[in-house]
C-alpha cells in the first residue's frame, strides 16, 4: 500500500513523457488523413484502444502508483485544453492542428489524385453527392473535404 503514492521517476518526467507522447501521436494522426477522423468504424475503434495500450509504457515506463496516473492523466488533459485554447486564438496553430478543407472536385471533374492523397473513395464522393441530392458528378459545382472528415457537396446553380 505504501507504493501506491511513490512515483518510481521525477514529476517532470511524467509530464515530459506527456508532452512528448501527445504531440507525437497528435502528429501521426494528422498525417493518418482527414478521411479517417470523420467517420469512426470498428477498426477505429480497435486502432485507438490498441494505440491507447501501445503508448501505456511510453507515458508510464515502470510507474504503477496512483499519483503517476493521475499526474498523467491531469497533464494529457492540461494539454489538450492548452491546444484547444491556442487553436481558437491563432489560426496558424488551428491550422497546424486542425488542418484545412481540401477541394476533392470542381465544376463537375473530380480530382482523382487528390482524392488518392486524401484516402477518400469515389464511392464516399458519391454517397456524398446523393445526401445532397447530386446524381451526376456534373451537377457538382465544388466538393470539399471539410477539416473533421465530411464530404460538403456545392451543386451547380441551374443556367
Amino acid at each position: 500500500m505504501s507504493d501506491l503514492f511513490d512515483l518510481a521517476m521525477p514529476w517532470w518526467e511524467f509530464i515530459l513523457r506527456a508532452v512528448v507522447v501527445y504531440v507525437v501521436v497528435l502528429g501521426m494522426v494528422r498525417l493518418s488523413g482527414k478521411r479517417a477522423l470523420g467517420q469512426i468504424t470498428p477498426f477505429d475503434v480497435l486502432l485507438i484502444v490498441l494505440l491507447g495500450n501501445a503508448v501505456q509504457n511510453a507515458l508510464l515506463g515502470q510507474d504503477t502508483s496512483l499519483g503517476g496516473g493521475l499526474l498523467l492523466a491531469a497533464t494529457l488533459i492540461a494539454i489538450n485544453y492548452a491546444v484547444g485554447w491556442l487553436s481558437q486564438r491563432s489560426r496558424r496553430i488551428e491550422t497546424l492542428v486542425e488542418g484545412e478543407p481540401v477541394l476533392i472536385a470542381r465544376d463537375g471533374e473530380v480530382l482523382a489524385s487528390v482524392l488518392k492523397r486524401e484516402l477518400v473513395t469515389r464511392g464516399d464522393l458519391e454517397a456524398a453527392m446523393r445526401q445532397q441530392g447530386c446524381t451526376h458528378i456534373s451537377e457538382v459545382s465544388m466538393a470539399l473535404l471539410e477539416i473533421n472528415g465530411h464530404i460538403t457537396i456545392v451543386p451547380r446553380t441551374p443556367t
